[in-house]
């Protein structure tokens, strides 16, 4: 190991090779569940450096861990804690090469802080899609590499939608120029979506470049309270119906989830009574505040009389605007300050979302009474973070270390039977290996392992991720 850590301090210069000191912004993931101990943590500034990095820990039988922000929610950007493995961070691979605005394509390394994206784009009248709460931290490279979502898929799509060629490094050290911004190229194998969404574990996500669209005129924010789910997503139908594409939000908040926000963060605005359901809705018009705000006010106005929503409220302004969906980007902060809780990022068809609540609620207080359900997330694309937080008095430390396995056997298991997914978008890395081992078909698996093999031979790109 000695000779590789002197190889790597001679191709990045020492200051970028750390093998001493606090390293647990690199090895601690963000939910501080996963604690590795890295060989060393390594910087690259460059994709040529990327690739050397990669070939020296071929040289020596290394496992390379790429890390893009660590803001990920599975444990697939930290090392393993056997001091063996060589954490790579993206995050001085941080330029915009360029924005064509003709073309409306931005391209950016993988070290690009998204929110630092949306910036530059909308610096240039136009908008960068791509919209999540870890905006601030995150990094282009890390969203390619799981295919991040986000509030504006009903919209937009994932990542994967909005990405149209990539630079990578591959296993063998190689660097494969995929840049591209191309709408349409059919020549072969689509290599992006291979990497797109492998966590890492195919190659090294070194750069991107992503759709762009037009700044919308106006975006109109309004909040609506529901009595049941199902009106929720009638709601969805109706918004859909009446504003298309215009439609760029539609975001559901339990009771429950709404009372942690008021409890632990008591200064954000609850401008509506409580209700058991509150919906989020965003829309981005073309022409104008006023004609977005007219298109909001009919769709609510027909719901407010029909029963399907209970009440309503539009943002004034910018202001109040941010403020709701402050609250509803709060809730995940509100968990964390009740304490310890079993997370679930679940997907399953719109139309079938009551029935999944319904029965997973039901068997869950069968098996824990008086167990609380934090619900929130992106209906529009039927996208739920379906929370399970111990019951008042329970050591919640305790309920995740014992119980985790148990619920999320219930949760799951009425995931698929209403033809869902356990990972909607945070991906599988460590956490849910296992899961993925149990639920996904052996031929799915089989054809997932010989692409593994194919393009990894020597296992060494974040291994024990994914597969």
């Amino acid at each position: 190991m000695t000779e590789l850590l002197e190889s790597l301090r001679a191709t990045l210069g020492a200051a970028h090779v750390l093998t001493e000191g606090d390293r647990s912004a690199w090895e601690v993931d963000w939910r501080r569940r996963w604690r590795g101990k890295a060989l060393a943590v390594v910087r690259p500034g460059s994709t040529e450096e990327v690739a050397a990095v990669v070939r020296l820990c071929v040289q020596h039988g290394t496992a390379v861990v790429p890390q893009g922000g660590n803001t990920g929610l599975v444990g697939g950007g930290v090392p393993d804690d056997s001091g063996t493995q060589v954490l790579l961070s993206l995050q001085r691979l941080n330029r915009v090469r360029e924005i064509d605005a003709a073309n409306l394509t931005l391209t950016a390394e993988a070290g690009c802080v998204l929110q630092v994206l949306q910036e530059a784009a909308q610096a240039q009248g136009l908008l960068l899609p791509l919209s999540l709460a870890a905006e601030g931290s995150c990094t282009i490279g890390g969203n390619m590499a799981t295919n991040a979502g986000g509030t504006q898929v009903l919209r937009w799509g994932n990542a994967r939608e909005l990405c149209l060629g990539l630079e990578v490094v591959t296993a063998a050290g190689d660097i494969w120029q995929g840049l591209s911004g191309l709408r349409k190229d059919n020549t072969g194998y689509d290599l992006r979506d291979l990497f797109i969404g492998s966590e890492g574990t195919l190659g090294i996500i070194t750069a991107a470049t992503l759709k762009l669209a037009p700044l919308p005129a106006a975006t109109t924010t309004a909040l609506a309270a529901c009595n049941t789910l199902k009106d929720c997503v009638d709601l969805l139908a109706r918004a859909r119906a009446h504003l298309g594409a215009g439609l760029t939000g539609f975001e559901v908040m339990g009771a429950f989830a709404l009372e942690l926000v008021a409890r632990h963060f008591p200064a954000l605005p609850r401008p509506l009574p409580d209700a058991p359901w509150a919906v989020l809705l965003e829309h981005s018009d073309t022409e104008s505040e006023a004609h977005s705000r007219e298109r909001f006010e009919a769709v609510l106005g027909a719901a407010l009389e029909d029963g399907v929503a209970s009440d309503a409220v539009i943002a004034e302004n910018l202001a109040q605007s941010r403020a709701l969906w402050h609250v509803r980007e709060s809730i995940p902060l509100a968990q964390a300050e009740e304490g310890l809780n079993i997370k679930h990022d679940i997907s399953v068809p719109v139309s079938a979302i009551p029935a999944f609540v319904k029965q997973a609620d039901a068997a869950l207080q069968s098996a824990y009474p008086g167990v609380r359900l934090v619900n929130f997330g992106h209906l529009g694309d039927g996208n739920l973070h379906y929370n399970v937080q111990a019951p008042v008095g329970e050591d919640g430390a305790r309920f995740l270390a014992e119980e985790e396995h148990r619920v999320n056997t219930i949760v799951f298991d009425a995931v698929a039977a209403y033809g869902g997914s356990f990972s909607a978008e945070h991906g599988i890395g460590a956490l849910k290996r296992d899961e993925l081992a149990q639920r996904k078909s052996p031929v799915a698996l089989a054809l997932m392992r010989q692409i593994k093999t194919a393009l990894d031979p020597l296992g060494l790109l974040n291994p024990g991720r994914v597969l």
